[in-house]
């Protein structure tokens, strides 16, 4: 009776153990993570697959991993000819070409110009000429130095009091506030880069997700707006979030030009402006592109006449949004 009852809180308790492990396993993955493995057993199949040392050694060598070239992405900047002392070469030596090795290396050293522009001065007109500074020249830093500032930023993802480090140990001195304002200011014309880019993925793509959100900028609440496909992703930080902006966006820097054309004034219809002022705007556009001060001087002046008029205030409101 004892062995009996031994016997089944043995096998309660592996019971136990197997359902325990179970749930384990299915919390696991609820966390994103794995179960735990199962483990085949030998079965008689893979008896016959046990192989001695000298079997091994005759199968079948595995193929060699072909190796990436190189030496086709390696640009050659110079190239330099070791000769040989004519006095270690024995009389009947002949010249058999050469042999070809090449070394990668890098330099990193300064190239500080002072600039002396001449200067000349007129009494009669009261005016000082200056020598002109060469193109790319802007500042007190080069072309090349702000390039490499953005390349360790972006592609380094080094911070700015370790970039201002490395390039005063190259004898480089700059601030970091400087590197700041390299990497905002659009000293390198990355923006215009980016605007290329943008229009773009506008013109070839077919349709276009957007969405904002709240965020800090100098202490004072923007918004970043995200304009996205499967194709690209583009951010833009502004400070309002209104039509206008997303349309300043969507233009690419180009300026705002309106067009009054029959849609348009059948849209104005929809929105229940008054058809006297319908009227007004088909005297004073003649259905040709306006630009966005002609605009702002066209909304003035219906805005003069009709100033008394509360309900066409209300009117002229719509046609503003």
């Amino acid at each position: 009776m004892k062995c009996t009852i031994v016997e089944l809180l043995n096998k309660d308790n592996k019971t136990l153990k197997i359902e325990n492990q179970k749930l384990r396993d299915e919390v696991n993955l609820l966390k994103g993570e794995d179960g735990k493995p199962k483990v085949l057993g030998k079965t008689k199949g893979d008896q016959g697959n046990v192989f001695s040392d000298s079997e091994r050694k005759k199968r079948e060598p595995k193929e060699k991993r072909k190796s990436k070239a190189k030496k086709d992405k390696i640009k050659i900047d110079r190239t330099q000819i070791c000769k040989i002392d004519p006095s270690n070469l024995p009389d009947d030596a002949e010249f058999k070409g050469y042999e070809t090795i090449v070394v990668q290396e890098i330099l990193i050293t300064t190239d500080n110009v002072e600039y002396r522009r001449e200067k000349f001065y007129s009494p009669l007109e009261n005016k000082t000429y200056f020598g002109n500074l060469p193109i790319g020249v802007k500042g007190e830093f080069g072309h090349y130095t702000r390039s490499l500032v953005c390349t360790l930023k972006h592609v380094g993802n080094m911070s700015e009091p370790k970039i201002a480090e490395l390039l005063e140990n190259c004898g480089i001195f700059i601030s970091q506030s400087t590197i700041s304002r390299i990497l905002t200011n659009d000293e390198t014309g990355f923006n215009k880069e980016k605007d290329d880019i943008f229009l773009a993925a506008l013109t070839s793509t077919p349709y276009h997700q957007i969405d904002d959100t709240t965020v800090r900028v100098n202490g004072e609440n923007q918004y970043s707006q995200i304009f996205c496909n499967p194709f690209y992703t583009a951010f833009f930080t502004v400070p309002h979030k209104d039509r206008l902006t997303i349309l300043d966006i969507l233009l690419c820097g180009k300026e705002r030009s309106y067009l009054f054309d029959t849609m348009a004034f059948d849209l104005l219809s929809d929105f229940n402006i008054s058809k006297k002022i319908i009227g007004q705007i088909k005297e004073l556009t003649n259905d040709s592109v306006i630009s966005e001060e002609e605009m702002q001087e066209l909304l003035g002046k219906i805005f003069t006449n009709h100033r008394k008029g509360k309900n066409n205030k209300k009117e002229l409101w719509k046609l503003l949004q």
